[in-house]
């Protein structure tokens, strides 16, 4: 059975970092592309942040300078490094993995930042 769980929100005050994982079982991470996105409240989801198989990276202009998305392929985790977190960076945080034959999803971790 394949899983990503998410883990490391919380609630942090604007300017404060956080670091979440997604740690993936029931399948390998090393070839595919890996995301981390998020939904607030009352919004769609968006990215945040893509790496590829080779760790080449995407972010959302509003987290550029700030995120940092990496992977682990020995430990099979996924990450984003939040920095100079801002209060429009509350929602809840996705990782997503894909390949051309399937997509997955985490159930999410909620990220709270306060003014």
């Amino acid at each position: 059975q394949v899983q990503l769980v998410e883990s490391g929100g919380g609630l942090v005050q604007a300017g404060g970092s956080l670091r979440l994982s997604c740690a993936a079982s029931g399948v390998s991470i090393r070839l595919d592309t890996m995301g981390w996105y998020r939904q607030a409240p009352g919004k769609e989801r968006e990215v945040v942040a893509v790496i590829s198989s080779i760790g080449a990276t995407l972010y959302a202009d509003s987290v550029k300078g700030r995120f940092t998305i990496s992977r682990d392929s020995a430990k099979n985790t996924l990450y984003l490094q939040m920095n100079s977190l801002k209060p429009e960076d509350t929602g809840v945080y996705y990782c997503s993995q894909w390949s051309t034959a399937y997509t997955y999803w985490g159930q999410g971790t909620q990220v709270t930042v306060s003014s």
